[in-house]
């Protein structure tokens, strides 16, 4: 597979298609109160899919991928796709990557964190690289 990590740092952005971000927003307004999670896939460099994920937490706080992962990871495997961006919910505090989310990206292998917050009726969606405990917000173009 082509990788589309390698370069996150040169251009510090992230360009995404506003049915993608939509679809995001859907799902966080859907589960709230209780966080989101998902995966955007990439091909070819590019954001493919989103693949809205079960949280197996069911919680206001947290968030873990539930049994339909297996499934997402293959779907993405058999279409030669990536796992690109994390995406979650915060239902209570602002899109930043909490400290939680700082330990996971540890193991979690994204590149690309993209936060979405339902503490109000305003869409707030932000982008970030978590590497170690630096955070870093990308600019997220939506197309």
């Amino acid at each position: 597979m082509t990788s589309v990590s390698d370069d996150r740092h040169a251009t510090a952005t992230l360009s995404l298609p506003r049915t993608m971000v939509d679809q995001v927003m859907a799902h966080a307004r859907r589960d709230h109160p209780d966080e989101c999670c998902g995966i955007i896939s990439a091909k070819d460099g590019a954001a493919s899919r989103v693949f809205e994920m079960e949280n197996a937490e069911r919680s206001p706080t947290g968030f873990s991928f539930g049994t339909d992962s297996l499934k997402v990871y293959r779907a993405m495997d058999d279409d030669d796709e990536e796992p690109w961006i994390v995406y979650h919910s915060h239902t209570a505090t602002e899109a930043y990557p909490s400290r939680t989310d700082v330990k996971w990206s540890a193991t979690a292998g994204f590149p690309y964190w993209l936060l979405v917050s339902t503490r109000s009726d305003e869409d707030e969606v932000r982008a970030f690289t978590i590497e170690g405990t630096e955070i870093t917000e990308v600019e997220l173009i939506v197309t």
